[in-house]
């Protein structure tokens, strides 16, 4: 491969991820012909234990020359063909930490094996045929889940049903392919082409297509998440609406207008969306130079954000200052919070004015913790309303499967132009074998070298 991978070598690296002083097991993996025979020179297992397959043996980590032991240790044999990467598989299971796996991984790159490269193990499993490359994509789904609906989603494309359909797309295209380059071949022994039937399946297969296209938008909010900007002008609750909401005192709260001077963020699960919070400085003039850097980067979260919760005061009403900065982010998707109504004593919350083009509106009174909830779900009204309601998915598609999916419909409808236009056969089949290529390049029937560099380059070192 490219990226210098050698499916000859036995490969090494850490597989777990290492914190000082924190972590109760770190785990090196091997895997490759001269695993099994590099993890006998360096691991003693005392007694009758057996070197067989599946089985944890329970012993010491020796280098071999000094035989001075490094760590008390699980070795786990999981020998071709039944491991991850369809190779002898051997994982040293040590204490956790930084230096017994770092000890233990030097160890094994002494004894000849080859530090792995992001994505190398999961690479060989597609390369031998464990994984086919959309089950690939839905391994990195699942370590970088960021909410339960995410690792369902991940899970299920694990499982298959993302390769399964889309299989079942190009066996369609290469049957009509075969039909017609029969008739190419064969037209004086053959009965004619029937064309409605095959106008028919093409049509069906757009449809599927276009199914499953439609997905799109809806794995992208479920792996990057939704970025949320609480934007206002100073005091109106920002902070505290940050905090009631994350249910802890992330931002500081006081009474003094220009408290957050930066951007403060916060990570949070809505509804199987994760949402990233954004409490932003108060917009305001003002002549202090470190506010005014806070200032400008919260317009520019507000203009980068895919939802902004424009909030103000119950209290002191809609002003001048709220107006100038409504009008700087009206053309964004948003939600107008009005907070402090607990206190509101001298009128009704129904006498509050603000521009009436704003159709979301919640109530809140983020200090004493009411109206999370309502906010929550207009949040996901929001997030229905534009189309990137992301529960309840069988399967969602990233953006390279996409692309191929694209690239598929448009050859199958020009396939239709070509028959509609009574174009010879020879025509039809060069737009069928451009949509078989990019349907087989969604599960890696058809892929080059370079996508499999960019897809494996950005799994993590072990994986």
């Amino acid at each position: 491969m490219s990226r210098g991978v050698t499916q000859g070598k036995t490969i090494a690296a850490i597989a777990t991820a290492i914190v000082p002083q924190q972590g109760s097991v770190g785990i090196v993996r091997m895997s490759g012909a001269e695993a099994v025979a590099i993890a006998k020179t360096l691991f003693h297992a005392p007694g009758q234990q057996t070197w067989q397959s599946h089985q944890i043996l329970y012993g010491y980590v020796r280098h071999p020359a000094t035989q001075q032991v490094v760590d008390e240790a699980l070795l786990l044999l999981m020998l071709t063909p039944r491991s991850y990467t369809r190779e002898d598989v051997v994982e040293f299971h040590c204490h956790g930490g930084i230096m017994a796996v770092q000890q233990v991984l030097q160890l094994c790159l002494e004894q000849g094996a080859q530090l792995a490269q992001p994505g190398e193990f999961t690479l060989r499993a597609f390369l031998n045929g464990r994984l086919d490359l959309t089950q690939a994509e839905s391994i990195a789904d699942l370590v970088g889940a960021r909410s339960p609906q995410a690792a369902q989603t991940a899970l299920a494309g694990l499982q298959g049903k993302l390769a399964y359909p889309i299989r079942q797309l190009r066996t369609t295209c290469l049957d009509i392919l075969a039909e017609i380059e029969a008739r190419i071949d064969f037209e004086e022994d053959l009965p004619p082409l029937n064309e409605p039937e095959i106008q028919a399946q093409l049509h069906q297969v757009v449809a599927e297509v276009t199914q499953i296209l439609a997905t799109a938008e809806q794995g992208e909010l479920l792996r990057s998440g939704l970025k949320v900007a609480i934007v206002g002008r100073p005091n109106v609750g920002k902070s505290s609406l940050l905090n009631a909401w994350s249910r802890s005192d992330r931002a500081i709260v006081t009474d003094l207008p220009g408290t957050t001077r930066d951007v403060v963020e916060s990570q949070l699960v809505v509804g199987g969306i994760p949402v990233q919070v954004l409490d932003t400085a108060g917009i305001r003039d003002t002549e202090d130079q470190v506010e005014k850097i806070g200032v400008e980067r919260s317009r520019s979260a507000a203009q980068a954000a895919d939802l902004v919760l424009f909030t103000f005061d119950a209290q002191v009403g809609w002003t001048e200052a709220d107006q100038t900065i409504y009008d700087q982010v009206q053309h964004r998707p948003l939600i107008l919070v009005i907070n402090k109504i607990d206190l509101v004593t001298t009128q009704p919350l129904e006498s509050i004015t603000y521009p009436e083009n704003i159709r979301r509106v919640v109530t809140t009174a983020a200090a004493q913790n009411q109206g999370i909830s309502d906010l929550e779900q207009a949040i996901l009204a929001t997030v229905q309303t534009e189309n990137l309601q992301a529960a309840n998915l069988d399967l969602a598609i990233n953006q390279r499967q996409a692309a191929a999916l694209t690239r598929a419909k448009a050859a199958l409808q020009q396939v239709h132009g070509t028959m509609s236009d009574r174009l010879p056969l020879d025509f039809w089949t060069i737009d069928l074998r451009g949509a078989i290529q990019a349907l087989g390049e969604i599960t890696g029937e058809e892929v080059t070298e370079s996508v499999l560099d960019r897809i494996f380059s950005r799994f993590c070192i072990g994986k």
